[in-house]
């Protein structure tokens, strides 16, 4: 798989990731086939997402040096079996650094029960250490709290939301 068609370098995960059947690896252009947004339909409300707007937001993606998505594939059918996302912002407070936001953490439900959850938290984490974050974030729902917990995270404040709405994506 060519590099230039990953989110980022396949090099940026540890050597952790390797296994025959269940590859993990950053997002590609070609996973809109693989099943990319299939899955995340699995998580939260998908909306319209055409190959085309996939690929525009996976060209931005690609532009910056702050989107991070890891997939799993299943090697055997060729299909996207749990993905993870990791955002990095530039602050200005602790000296300028850097906070990671892990978003979209999800495992087909055919899936679960073999810790792709875990290893994809521990990835993105990973990442994060990488791009020099001095911490990484989450909401979660409050049944997964357990989970986030035993990936190392721990309750901290309170999550807000304002849904905003929202004109055409295109």
């Amino acid at each position: 798989m060519g590099e230039n068609q990953s989110l980022f370098p396949l090099s940026l995960l540890t050597t952790r990731r390797q296994n025959a059947e269940l590859f993990m690896r950053p997002l590609h252009i070609k996973d809109f086939e693989r099943g990319y947004p299939t899955i995340l339909s699995q998580l939260t409300e998908l909306g319209q997402v055409s190959k085309e707007l996939f690929e525009k937001r996976f060209k931005e993606w690609q532009s910056s040096d702050s989107t991070f998505i890891i997939v799993v594939e299943d090697t055997k059918s060729n299909k996207i079996a749990g993905a993870a996302s990791l955002f990095v912002e530039k602050k200005l407070v602790h000296s300028g650094g850097k906070v990671g936001h892990i978003e979209d953490v999800v495992v087909d439900s055919s899936y679960r029960g073999l810790d792709l959850g875990k290893k994809l938290i521990f990835q993105l984490k990973h990442i994060a250490v990488q791009n020099d974050c001095y911490k990484v974030i989450l909401s979660c729902n409050e049944k997964n709290i357990s989970f986030y917990q035993k990936c190392g995270f721990q309750p901290k404040e309170q999550q807000m939301a304002c849904y905003l709405p929202v004109k055409s994506k295109l």
